[in-house]
This record gives structure tokens, C-alpha cells and sequence, in this order.
């Protein structure tokens, strides 16, 4: 059932949203198994017999999707595959995220560089709206790493690479997490470990970088450039985008110690992807003046706890234009139902409810990223 809202508190929700964290969509036509890899954030097909339209996203892209791209809702999945071949890649995209109502994608571009992906600029353009980069600390490091310098040539180039990529930057993110841990030991590692370390990286610059050293060193070096300009840094927690085959503690609470050592040096520390752990990063964001969260589930939580200028929107979209339209609606969904219940039962005005649609739609990314 629709809540019943008054009518600024719908204006608020309806206003173009701020995108803080996405990442890039396909531009390419998909097949069915292509799409249907790109609806899980398993990555895999799905085993014999069985789709990924059979999960909650699927049905979700049925409902809410199909009659976006002109067709009754709950449509087959392969009539509705039939018909984003129809209207062509460029078409779906275009149609899907203008269909967001959102005024400006901040992209997270830590995916590996494919010709298949949207840029950052195009994104936008087919958006209809405002678009900027957000750095993946990882992804930099990566590309370094595959120039084969010795190891005091790649720490130079590090630092040198990842300060010229924020100055065309809004933020940056580092999943660390996912790599070993949020456990992280919040000392810088010294110089000599440093240097063992990428010699040691010299030998195997292809793979991911998974020593802790090295990514402790990576970590701070983005601490370092995020002060020197005054920007953000995105750091995923929970089970979201976590590795099956790699096991590490995902709860933002593990960053206490890293968090503080931040403290003195002002850069804002952005908690992304933290079901199930939504009110230990409320609370975090509710101690340190510097922590802030982005809330996909656990609305009710992150707003019985965290200030609600420390909550953005993120539609948390990447690989088809579809998780974008869905993130955009069902934040809007959830948000509505959660101050509907607020004025309902007296705890919350209009005007509170208005506003702090706003902040979280808005507001509070304008602010931290400085757009």
C-alpha cells in the first residue's frame, strides 16, 4: 500500500536524488546469460534448470523495469530480454536512467577498464545529468603495479598516480575490506616493510593485492591525498561485494581503531554496502563527527540512530542500467513508508520529514563531496 504522505514531504522524495555511489553499466547488447550474471553479485550463472530472474532482483526488474521500457509489469523474462534487444543497449540505458531521476552519478571506476562499460562522462550524458568520478585506491595501485618499476619507482609512482587521478576526483574508496580485513592496523606501516612489500609485488603485478602491508600503505597514501583536497573516502563493510572464497570480518565496528586515527586529520569517512551491519554503522557515524553512511537496507535502524545529516543515497548500481533505476526506486519506497510511520504516530512533523528527505536524497552528498 502507498503511503499516504502530505504533499511536500512527495515533492521531497520525487526531487532528483544524488547518485554518491554507483558504477559503471554496460553499453554493449547482453545475451540472456550476460544479463543474467549481471543481476547477482554472485557473478556466476545460475545452476542448471534455474534463473537468476527467480531471485528477489529478477523479479524486481519484471515488476518495476518492464513497464519502464514499455511493457506490463511482470513480464516474462525473456519476453522482457526480447524487448531490451528491441530497443538496443544505448535505448535501455538511456531510458533506465533518465527513468532514476537522478541530478548527478558519482561513479566508483575501481572495475577493471572495459571498452563494455559507460565512462563516467557517459553515464551522465545518458543519465541526463551531472557525472564524477569517484577513485578506487585498488584499482590505481593495480595499474601501477602492471608497469613492472622497481620497487622504490612504484611507491613514487603510487603517490604521484593516485594524487593526479583525485584532482580530477570528487572521492575516493578503497575495499580493503574485501581484500583483508577492516581489522586494519591504523599505524603506518614503516618504510622499510613498505619496500620489502613491493619488491615482493614486483614478482606477481597481475594479481590482486592482497598483502596487508602494501594495502595498509596504498590506504594511507589515499588518507594522505583526501586531505591534501579536502575529499572523501568511500570504504565499503558488510557482505555486500565480499569474495565468496575469501573470508574476512566485515563489521564496520573492526574500523574503530582506523577511524579514530583519522580524526585529527578531517577526512570524512563514508560506510557503504553494510547490511547486515546497518546500526553498528549508524552508530559510528552517531560517535565520530567525521563517519557517515550510506543506507540501502535498514532504513528504520539508520534513522533511529544516525544524524540524519550523516546519511546519503546511494543506488549501489553497476553492470545494467537496471540496478540503478531499482536502487533510486526503492529508496524512494522504503524512505516514504519510514516518515509515513514518523507522522503517523506523532514522533515526526511534516516539515521534519520534509527535510530530511532532502538531506538524504541530496543535501548531505552535495555538502561532503563539495558538488
Amino acid at each position: 500500500m502507498t503511503p499516504v504522505l502530505p504533499g511536500p514531504v512527495r515533492a521531497a522524495l520525487a526531487a532528483p536524488l544524488v547518485d554518491h555511489h554507483c558504477q559503471g553499466v554496460r553499453r554493449d547488447d547482453l545475451v540472456r546469460a550476460q544479463f543474467e550474471t549481471l543481476i547477482t553479485r554472485a557473478g556466476h550463472p545460475a545452476p542448471p534448470g534455474t534463473t537468476h530472474f527467480d531471485t528477489p532482483e529478477g523479479v524486481a526488474i519484471r515488476r518495476w523495469c518492464a513497464p519502464v521500457l514499455g511493457l506490463e509489469p511482470h513480464a516474462p523474462a525473456a519476453v522482457y530480454l526480447a524487448r531490451r534487444a528491441e530497443l538496443g543497449a544505448a535505448e535501455v540505458n538511456r531510458t533506465l536512467l533518465r527513468a532514476a531521476g537522478v541530478v548527478a552519478f558519482l561513479v566508483d571506476t575501481g572495475t577493471e577498464a572495459s571498452p563494455d562499460l559507460l565512462s563516467v562522462a557517459e553515464t551522465g550524458r545518458l543519465g541526463g545529468a551531472a557525472s564524477d568520478e569517484i577513485v578506487r585506491l585498488e584499482r590505481v595501485e593495480q595499474d601501477v603495479a602492471e608497469e613492472g618499476l622497481s620497487a622504490p619507482a612504484y611507491l613514487d609512482r603510487l603517490r604521484g598516480e593516485v594524487a593526479a587521478r583525485a584532482s580530477r576526483a570528487v572521492g575516493l574508496s578503497t575495499v580493503i575490506g574485501y581484500r583483508c580485513g577492516l581489522d586494519v592496523d591504523p599505524v603506518r606501516p614503516a618504510r622499510g616493510a613498505v619496500l620489502a612489500a613491493a619488491g615482493r609485488r614486483a614478482a606477481e603485478p597481475k594479481k590482486p593485492l592482497t598483502d596487508p602491508v602494501l594495502l595498509r600503505h596504498l590506504l594511507w597514501t589515499g588518507v594522505d591525498v583526501a586531505r591534501e583536497r579536502a575529499m572523501p573516502l568511500q570504504i565499503p563493510c558488510g557482505h555486500s561485494g565480499v569474495d565468496p572464497g575469501v573470508l574476512h570480518r566485515s563489521d564496520p565496528t573492526a574500523l574503530v581503531p582506523f577511524i579514530r586515527a583519522l580524526g585529527p586529520l578531517g577526512v570524512p569517512v563514508i560506510l557503504l554496502h553494510c547490511s547486515p551491519y546497518e546500526r553498528a554503522a549508524a552508530f559510528l557515524a552517531a560517535t565520530f563527527p567525521h563517519v557517515h553512511v550510506d543506507v540501502h537496507d535498514g532504513f528504520a535502524e539508520v534513522l533511529g540512530l544516525a544524524p540524519f545529516h550523516k546519511i546519503m543515497f546511494g543506488s549501489g548500481g553497476w553492470g545494467v542500467a537496471e540496478t540503478v533505476y531499482l536502487g533510486a526506486l526503492r529508496h524512494r519506497t522504503v524512505l516514504a513508508r519510514e516518515l509515513a510511520a514518523r507522522i503517523d504516530a506523532g514522533d515526526w512533523s511534516s516539515g521534519d520529514a520534509e527535510r530530511v528527505a532532502g538531506m538524504i536524497g541530496s543535501g548531505n552528498a552535495r555538502r561532503i563531496y563539495r558538488l
